[in-house]
C-alpha cells in the first residue's frame, strides 16, 4: 500500500487545522506557507476535506477553513479513506465483496485479510488529537 501526496498532505492539512483550531477560519494561504504546499494543489486537497464533510469553509474577508469537529473525532483511517479511497493493500480487498474468481482458493488471500486488518485497526486507532499531541501514545 502506497499513500499518495494527496493523502499525505490531507493529515498535514488536517493537523494544522487542529493546530489552530481557535474556532476562526485559516487561510488557505496561512496553511500553504506553514506546510510547505502550494495553494495551488492545497485547493484540491481542501476541496475534497469539504465535500467530505471534514472542513468548513467561509468565502470573503475573515474567511477560510476550519475544522468541522473536534480534532479527536477524525480518525487518519477516515482522512486516508476519504482521500484514497480505499487502505485495501491488494485490489480484490477494495470492494464490500471480493470478486476474485481465485478468492476460494488463493492461498495467499489471508495474508492480505490480516494485513489489511491490522492496517485499517491502527489507522483507525489514532486521531488527529493524537497527532498534535507531544506526549501522544499512538506510535509502535
Amino acid at each position: 500500500m502506497l499513500i499518495s501526496t494527496k493523502g499525505r498532505y490531507a493529515l498535514r492539512v488536517m493537523t494544522d487545522l487542529a493546530q489552530h483550531n481557535t474556532g476562526e477560519y485559516i487561510t488557505l494561504m496561512d496553511i500553504a506557507k506553514r506546510q510547505e504546499i502550494s495553494e495551488k494543489y492545497l485547493e484540491s486537497i481542501i476541496s475534497m476535506l469539504g465535500k467530505g464533510g471534514f472542513v468548513l469553509s467561509l468565502r470573503g474577508k475573515g474567511g477560510g477553513y476550519k475544522l468541522s469537529r473536534q480534532p479527536e473525532d477524525y480518525t487518519v483511517a477516515s482522512v486516508l479513506r476519504l482521500t484514497e479511497g480505499t487502505l485495501a493493500p491488494v485490489a480484490c480487498l477494495e470492494g464490500q465483496t471480493n470478486d476474485c474468481r481465485r478468492s476460494g482458493t488463493c492461498l495467499t488471500l489471508p495474508v492480505w485479510k490480516k494485513l489489511y486488518s491490522l492496517i485499517d485497526g491502527y489507522l483507525e486507532s489514532v486521531t488527529i488529537a493524537d497527532l498534535i499531541t507531544p506526549e501522544g501514545d499512538y506510535v509502535i
